[in-house]
């Protein structure tokens, strides 16, 4: 009975959609802290981190995915306004905006298509199925567009949005280094290549580093999606008449 008690009060909890609100929100301002006394330190960027913890935690309690999603689903919700914020600082730099929409059309459109057919091609090249390709196609986009893409072309939606979260935390952390060595200092041109390659976790650290860098990274990354939905499935098409995807 004792034994008994424990579990029946762990299982009870569990089954509390606060419980892992209440939990997801701990342990991102945990991880936020620690990113702030590592002197924001893009190795142990808050997404990263909270993400490590929480699965951690839902491996060693053996809670499904299902559960923790219908107790944290409200975060889920507020992705939708937190995207429509970031027209905030694009409307303090539209002047800018519209003095470059030549280039910035061109990179986008080169960037949305790069990223597209980077996925397919490596994971061909690697001996990956046509199925592990098309579920890595849409990594550079933003998360709901990604898994929609790839479970209508036949793809996993969960692989996607593993590897759109590991995308967005590599590109992240290898920005900075890269940014020096190529000796880019405009905030940005730096802010389009984040968005272009690491989208919402990208824009988010733009921001914390400059308002013009996350600006144009909110562009970027809303501009990225949008073509990746029209171009996916042109390039699906090319890719299997090649007879790559068959």
């Amino acid at each position: 009975m004792n034994n008994e008690g424990p579990q029946q009060i762990w299982y009870t909890l569990t089954q509390a959609p606060l419980l892992w609100l209440s939990l997801t929100l701990c342990v991102y301002l945990f991880a936020l802290f620690i990113y702030r006394r590592c002197n924001s330190n893009p190795l142990v960027l808050p997404v990263f981190t909270s993400l490590c913890i929480v699965a951690s935690i839902l491996l060693i309690t053996d809670t499904p995915y299902e559960t923790y999603y219908e107790g944290a689903q409200f975060i889920h919700f507020l992705v939708g306004p937190a995207t429509v914020a970031l027209a905030i600082p694009l409307y303090k730099h539209l002047p800018r905006l519209l003095a470059l929409w030549r280039p910035l059309s061109i990179t986008l459109i080169i960037g949305a298509i790069t990223g597209l057919l980077s996925g397919a091609f490596i994971t061909l090249w690697t001996g990956g199925s046509a199925e592990l390709a098309i579920s890595l196609m849409p990594k550079s986009a933003t998360m709901p567009i990604s898994m929609a893409m790839a479970e209508y072309f036949g793809g996993h939606p969960s692989l996607t949005a593993i590897s759109v979260v590991i995308t967005g935390i590599v590109g992240s952390v290898m920005a900075t280094p890269v940014f020096y060595l190529l000796r880019i200092e405009d905030p940005a041109i730096k802010g389009i290549a984040m968005g272009v390659t690491a989208h919402a976790i990208g824009t988010a650290r733009a921001i914390q580093i400059n308002e013009t860098m996350g600006a144009f990274s909110a562009l970027a990354m809303s501009v990225t999606g949008v073509l990746t939905a029209l171009f996916m499935p042109f390039l699906m098409q090319w890719l299997q008449h090649m007879g790559w995807l068959n």
